[in-house]
């Protein structure tokens, strides 16, 4: 899996929930937050890399390395905050991808000031997740734990261009649907380099999986 810099303002539930996932798959993550306390637990957990500020000042974006990121998320609760992160960021950081979340449906108005909308709390850290990490994508509305992944097998992976007879993947992991997602995985499927493939996984070998597909 590509690593990738992810700065999260706001290290609030869905804020720290999307820090510990970024940080489960791989990445480089650092968390703006205000709050003594939500520092406090973000620090307790060791996932990210914690700036205590407030991320709305440049001064404190500019502490978060920006010009060495991929993506930042804003993610506090309040909508006009995380706009304002978002449009300060892309001022100092032309071309960095910005994804905002709202408390309302705000439909296409701020589409020229972000690059991705997240509407309602029931969207929450994984469609944040979804939206920076682009080639792997866990599906909404799942009971349980159990999470389903939308991963593209890339050049010199483990399972590149293999079937699925010829490979052994975890034990807790089953790949449900072909390349064209029109039919169930078989024995015979073949894992193409360039196609996504529908993956069922425990969480504790969703790691493991993907990296079997993303090398």
């Amino acid at each position: 899996m590509t690593q990738r810099r992810i700065v999260i303002a706001g290290g609030g539930l869905v804020g720290r929930r999307a820090a510990n996932l970024l940080d489960d798959r791989g990445h480089d993550v650092v968390v703006i937050e205000n709050d003594p306390e939500q520092v406090a637990l973000l620090e307790e957990e060791h996932v990210a890399t914690v700036i205590s500020g407030d991320a709305t000042r440049p001064s404190i974006l500019g502490q978060a390395g920006l010009d060495r990121s991929d993506a930042l998320a804003a993610l506090t609760q309040e909508t006009g905050t995380n706009l304002a992160i978002c449009m300060a960021a892309r001022h100092l950081q032309p071309g960095l991808r910005t994804i905002m979340r709202t408390e309302y449906d705000v439909g296409d108005e701020y589409d020229r000031m972000v690059d991705e909308v997240i509407f309602t709390e029931a969207a929450g850290a994984r469609a944040a997740v979804n939206l920076i990490e682009r080639d792997v994508q866990t599906l909404e509305s799942m009971a349980g734990d159990l999470d389903i992944l939308q991963i593209e097998v890339l050049e010199g992976a483990p399972v590149a261009n293999r079937t699925l007879a010829e490979i052994a993947l975890p034990r807790g992991s089953l790949v449900v649907s072909g390349a064209a997602g029109d039919r169930a995985a078989q024995s015979d499927t073949r894992l193409e380099v360039g196609k996504t493939y529908i993956v069922a996984v425990e969480p504790d070998v969703a790691d493991e999986v993907v990296n079997l597909f993303q090398g």
